[in-house]
């Protein structure tokens, strides 16, 4: 039992001096309170009591932005949510120059998110949300730079609209359809109309060809089950002597 409390501090030092990093982490070794280098993967030795290791992990991080109430350019209130997906670059920077790089991170996203929408009308925001995306990576990309991190991507997940704004925008595009219609109908009478002028023409140069017609006509009627029908050729030739 006397042997005992060597034996905690024992274990104690050897907990401290030996550490053991993955592959994905890293550790920012201070010396007496100064930075000294950063070690990692594998086993690292610390002199214990005079050097301190922070870990710091390397793997892409997904970090969701919250719903921020946004004011567009053309003053319609919105809902914008999105998420961005970062990691650290430099591992002495993470730990040194930002207390929280991850905090620091979101705050900054938040921020980034509402004045960058805001440059923006509501048509353009639904429109081009890859280009604002591009947007919001690159100036986060550039502020948290200094911090150590590398914003990799921004994507704007959901973007929701005031109930009045939801049913304008609903029947603006229901307007849109029924013009659309509208004109399909049009073109469609219009080379319709073409089609039967020059058929007309055909009809009217060519005699043998108005009476194949006349033959076809007669042969869609008596194929016809309307026993009452009764059909009577008459000559064109003959109508025009009697109209003479």
């Amino acid at each position: 039992m006397m042997f005992l409390p060597f034996i905690i501090f024992a274990a104690i030092i050897l907990f401290s001096t030996f550490k053991i990093l993955n592959e994905y982490e890293r550790g920012v070794i201070f010396r007496l309170g100064k930075f000294s280098a950063v070690r990692g993967p594998g086993l690292i030795v610390l002199v214990p009591g005079i050097e301190k290791m922070v870990k710091v992990d390397l793997r892409l991080v997904t970090m969701d932005v919250p719903s921020q109430d946004i004011i567009s350019k053309d003053n319609v209130t919105l809902k914008v949510n999105g998420v961005v997906y970062f990691k650290v670059s430099n591992p002495e920077h993470a730990i040194i120059t930002v207390e929280n790089y991850y905090h620091a991170t979101a705050q900054i996203a938040q921020t980034t998110l509402r004045s960058v929408i805001g440059q923006y009308e509501l048509d353009d925001i639904i429109a081009h949300r890859d280009k604002i995306n591009v947007r919001l990576q690159e100036i986060l990309d550039e502020l948290t730079g200094p911090w150590g991190i590398k914003v990799t991507n921004v994507e704007v997940k959901a973007i929701d609209l005031p109930v009045e704004m939801q049913r304008a925008m609903a029947k603006q595009a229901e307007a849109e359809r029924e013009k659309r219609a509208k004109i399909i109908s049009a073109q469609g009478e219009f080379e319709a109309s073409k089609k039967l002028a020059e058929a007309a023409q055909v009809l009217g140069e060519q005699k043998d060809a108005i009476t194949l017609r006349f033959l076809e006509t007669m042969r869609e009627i008596a194929g016809s089950n309307n026993s009452s029908t009764t059909f009577f050729p008459i000559p064109v030739d003959f109508l025009n002597k009697l109209l003479k």
